[in-house]
Formats: structure tokens, sequence, C-alpha cells
């Protein structure tokens, strides 16, 4: 048996330990990942994209030498699944944001009710085909390439085993989710208008002409509307939300105008 000299055996302990480290903050985020993370890609996948990310970022990484007790130890693997997971439910909010607006456009176009169970989880029609073609736009505007400097970047703003303060955390994460539903109600607003304007118009029509059926000669032209805004409306809702997301991944801190 060969035997590794002390320096050399200690510098592999300690690359093995920053390695193993850096898959567990990795391994947290990407089960939240958009795209990478949703509830139909197979387990092996997230493992693979796991497994990858932690091979990109992990010589990047400085770590200092295991502590030999439990404790610390448990507590820094801890810590390092919590970062993961505080900064996968940042970017989850973001396609929550999309599939919220897919939802109030559909509440307010009456499209809410068309093929509702389509995804996993039952959703408007509308906000599926939003949440599939934002998924599918990030992914071929280099998302994994954004998250892998995501990551990287973590590492400045959390060092390793550095422990988040509870205030600071719990204050971010309202921020987060306030932000999430402006984004979300910002992305539907022109379909919350014209929602308005049709039910103003019918609520006139109706004082005027009492004995006409209103809600026949109007639920096609919602429809139409609703179809017509989303129709046009898609480039710039997808394009809005991207940028939120790689905005995201730049400053997580502040963003999400």
């Amino acid at each position: 048996m060969i035997a590794l000299p002390p320096e050399l055996s200690s510098q592999l302990g300690i690359g093995i330990w920053a390695v193993c480290a850096t898959f567990l903050r990795v391994s947290a985020l990407v089960s939240l990942l958009p795209a990478f993370g949703e509830n139909n890609i197979p387990a092996r996948v997230k493992l693979g994209v796991s497994i990858a990310f932690t091979l990109i970022v992990s010589p990047t990484v400085t770590a200092d030498p295991p502590n030999e007790s439990l404790l610390p130890l448990v507590g820094l693997m801890l810590t390092e699944i919590l970062i993961g997971l505080t900064l996968g439910m940042g970017l989850r909010l973001l396609v929550l944001a999309l599939q919220t607006a897919g939802s109030i456009a559909a509440q307010a176009t009456s499209l809410s009710q068309i093929f509702g169970s389509a995804a996993a989880d039952p959703a408007p029609a509308m906000g599926y085909f939003l949440t599939i073609c934002g998924l599918a736009l990030a992914t071929l505007l280099g998302l994994h390439i954004r998250v892998a400097q995501f990551l990287v970047g973590s590492y400045t703003l959390f060092p390793l085993g550095a422990v988040p303060e509870a205030p600071d955390l719990s204050q971010w994460g309202i921020a987060q989710i306030s932000r999430a539903f402006s984004l979300a109600f910002g992305l539907a607003l022109p379909f919350v208008i014209a929602s308005l304007i049709y039910n103003l118009a019918l609520g006139v029509i109706n004082r005027a002409m009492p004995q006409l059926m209103v809600a026949f000669v109007g639920a096609p032209a919602i429809t139409f509307a609703g179809l017509f805004f989303l129709f046009a409306g898609t480039p710039i809702i997808l394009s809005t939300w991207s940028e939120s997301v790689f905005q995201f991944t730049v400053d997580p801190v502040g963003v999400l105008p």
C-alpha cells in the first residue's frame, strides 16, 4: 500500500471536504431551481445537474479543514442546506409569480376553467402556458450559465459555514414575496384593465337595455380579448419575467422592480 505524504493527504482531505460542502448548497438550490427542479424532472436528472454544478463551483470555494467534532460539522451541513434552500426559494418565487400572473389573467378574462388540470398541479391553462414558455425561454437564454455564476457569487454573500442572521433572513423573505406578487400583478395588469372596462361597459349596456341578454353578447367578446392580449402580450410578459430572473441571479438582495 502506497502511503501519501502528510501534506498531500491533508490537501486532498480539504479538497474533498470543499466538494462535499459545495454539493450540499448546490443540491438544495437545484431542488427548487426553475426548469431543472420541477416536479416532473426525475430525481436522477436532478442529481446529475447537482453534481455538474458542484464540479463547476467547487474549485472557486475555499474551505478550512473540517472540524473533527460532530456538532459543528452537523451545524455547518445544516447551514449550507439552509442557504441553498433560501437562494432556491428566491428563484422559485419568480416562477410562482409567473403562475400567479397567469391565474390573475385567466380569472379576469373568464378563461380559468379551460383545461385547468393540464399541469401537474391544477392551474388555469393561461398560467400553465406562461410558465412553460417562461422556463423554456430562460433555459434558451442560458439559465444554467447564470445559475453557475450565481452559485459562485453566493459564497461572497454567504461564505462557507456562515449562518444567516434570522432577522435579516425574515425581512429578505418578506420582501421577496411582496415583490413577487407585485411582479405578478404587473404582468397581468393589461388583462385586469380589459376586464374592468368590459364589466363597466356591460353594466352600462344592461342599464340602457334591460331586455338584452348582455352576458351572451359579452362572453365571446371578453374571451376574444383575453386570447388577443395573451397573443400580443406574451413576448413582453416573458421578456420582463426573464429579466427579473437574471437580475436576481446578479443581485439576490434587492431586485424585482
